[in-house]
């Protein structure tokens, strides 16, 4: 059975039809990379798994939960965390508090407990802080790691955002245009960060890039789109040689 699986998911805003009848699957263990130009409709889809939109027709199902039942928050509970185009994080907390954060649908203590900082939320906090120091050395963040994010560079950001939903623990990992704002230095690290995500960590990952260089590098499946629907769906090659992707990257003349 496939990890995410959306099934003929139509949104409208008014006339507008934003997604049209879009189905595809991801399998577990995978990079699986959705690309067309602006407007396509690539982040609201984005939007549609993390439930932030109701779609008004499909299915959405993920590790064999039906995520049109469930809240926000229900959907990081069941292992689902993203990034997104703007970056969002904490300006004046530091990169470890900003990672602490992620931990926060793992926490088992209430406000009783926390007051007189029990043993067992001692505990607890000493696993968060452990886990979060790993996927600090994980990313190389520790130059940074008591700094405020509010002074960092773009690309340093970027990739805190990405150690934040790391942080969460997930089953699938939702980067939302990873490579946008940064250097081709920067996208090449990200590069190897996204493939040691999946090989080492064990998480599946569904990316939005424009960046076909990155994703031709990372991903084993691709979904083109546009105006809302499936142009095609295959390897990076297929996808990229396909008229009808050709046709709506450089017009038809091409």
């Amino acid at each position: 059975m496939s990890l995410l699986n959306l099934e003929n998911v139509t949104l409208r805003f008014g006339g507008l039809t934003a997604v049209d009848r879009l189905s595809f699957s991801v399998e577990k263990g995978e990079v699986f990379a959705i690309v067309g130009p602006n407007g396509a409709g690539k982040s609201t889809v984005f939007n549609l798994i993390s439930r932030f939109y109701d779609p008004a027709e499909g299915s959405i199902t993920f590790d064999g939960h039906d995520l049109l039942k469930s809240k926000p928050s229900g959907v990081a509970a069941y292992g689902v965390a993203r990034t997104f185009q703007n970056i969002e994080l904490f300006e004046h907390a530091t990169v470890l508090q900003n990672l602490l954060v992620g931990r926060h649908r793992h926490r088992r203590s209430n406000l009783v407990s926390e007051i007189f900082f029990t043993p067992a939320v001692r505990k607890q906090e000493i696993q968060n802080r452990h886990y979060v120091e790993e996927i600090i050395d994980f990313l190389d963040l520790q130059p940074y790691r008591d700094k405020m994010i509010a002074g960092l560079p773009y690309g340093v950001r970027k990739v805190v955002e990405v150690g934040r939903a790391l942080a969460t623990d997930p089953k699938l990992l939702l980067l939302d245009e990873p490579a946008s704002g940064l250097s081709v230095e920067e996208t090449t690290d990200m590069r190897w960060w996204i493939d040691d995500i999946r090989r080492q960590m064990g998480i599946t990952v569904l990316m939005v890039e424009h960046d076909m260089g990155l994703v031709s590098g990372v991903s084993d499946r691709v979904l083109a789109m546009a105006d809302g629907a499936e142009l095609a769906l295959g390897t990076p090659q297929q996808v990229q040689s396909h008229p009808a992707v050709i046709e709506a990257y450089l017009g038809a003349s091409a």
